[in-house]
């Protein structure tokens, strides 16, 4: 028994998919508002240098308006958008019904650390009280 939990501690996963799940967001156009996001973009971009934006059916127009919001921004860069259809069950004995799906991958741009800084500053100079140009 030891061994299996000596095992299960020092087990690494080596699937290239499964690193590539940690930078993305399954976006849906109903769960959260367009901001929350676009921020979590942000975030994802600081730390893995690209995200990944996925979405199905309505939630598509979602995924596009927020990589054009950080694409306008000066923030990413579109590396690569990939489309297809997916079969899906409504209900257990339902018959399959297609959908859309969008991926888009975008990296960081070359002034996004600079962006993301002086909006930082920005924000902390709203937090004080100061005004900031």
């Amino acid at each position: 028994m030891e061994g299996l939990a000596e095992g299960v501690n020092n087990l690494r996963i080596t699937d290239a998919s499964y690193n590539k799940k940690k930078n993305r967001i399954q976006v849906s156009n109903t769960k959260k508002p367009l901001f929350f996001y676009v921020n979590l973009a942000k975030r994802y971009m600081q730390h893995n240098n690209e995200v990944e934006l996925s979405a199905l059916g309505m939630a598509i127009a979602t995924v596009v308006t927020i990589a054009e919001i950080l694409k306008n921004n000066g923030l990413a860069l579109e590396k690569r958008i990939m489309t297809s259809t997916i079969d899906m069950r409504e209900d257990a004995g339902g018959r399959p019904i297609q959908k859309a799906k969008i991926e888009i991958l975008l990296g960081k741009s070359e002034k996004f650390d600079e962006i993301m800084a002086a909006d930082a500053d920005a924000a902390a100079a709203a937090e004080e009280g100061i005004e900031y140009e």
